[in-house]
């Protein structure tokens, strides 16, 4: 027994699972896009995080890592499984094409599983759609839940890409909007005191450390 699995978010950097081999490449005609909430691992209900989905678009590549599972039909179970349960807020398996970045016309691998989800907020509760970016980065900058802050998903993100030798410039824009976020948040000046002009507010500084006595060590796996 085998499968693939293809990971463009956190399981780039941190799997969590058992495999067997990684191999870094990229799939076609997909991008990604932080689109979908967080509820559970790096966000709340009532403050949710925001993270990658992927959503089509002819042309794009998205580069990442993947997987492969072999052995019993028990292990491969396991790690579905686990999967499964880290990667609840996407309601669809994808099967794609894996390219390595010496052969762009022949896939390396076929039927590589991906976790997707449904781009639209009445079939997919997680499903938040596009925001401006100063608005994500905001959100982004003060999601905290179980798992640890959204903030370094972005910023871990942003290093995987790097890592692999395949940076990504929204990755980049997002990451250093964020950046700017919580600059204003450390300086007690809120970001909308200051673009409209308005007096500025100072957030107690127990305020920004209640957030981070909220923080898990980051060897809790079950990311998303």
């Amino acid at each position: 027994m085998v499968f693939w699995v293809f990971g463009y978010g956190s399981l780039v950097w941190n799997p969590g699972f058992e495999f067997d081999e990684k191999i870094i490449g990229y799939i076609k005609d997909y991008k990604r896009v932080f689109d979908l909430a967080c509820i559970d691992h790096r966000g709340t209900p009532e403050n949710p995080a925001r993270t990658l989905t992927l959503e089509q678009e002819e042309g794009a590549i998205c580069w990442g890592a993947a997987y492969c599972v072999r052995g019993t039909p028990e292990r491969e179970r396991a790690a579905m499984e686990y999967l499964e349960h880290r990667e609840c807020e996407y309601d669809q398996k994808t099967l794609v094409n894996f390219y390595k970045e010496e052969n762009s016309i022949e896939p390396a691998l076929t039927g590589v599983i991906v976790f997707t989800s449904t781009p639209d907020k009445e079939v997919n509760k997680y499903y938040l759609g596009p925001a401006p970016l100063e608005d994500m980065a905001r959100q982004i900058a003060t999601a905290v839940g179980p798992c640890g802050n959204n903030r370094d998903y972005i910023f871990m993100l942003e290093k995987a890409l790097f890592n692999i030798g395949h940076e990504e410039e929204m990755v980049i824009e997002l990451a250093n909007e964020v950046r700017k976020v919580l600059d204003l948040l450390e300086n007690g000046i809120s970001r909308e005191n200051k673009l409209l002009g308005a007096a500025p507010h100072i957030v107690l500084k127990s305020h920004i450390a209640s957030l981070e006595l909220q923080l898990l060590p980051e060897a809790i796996a079950t990311d998303s």
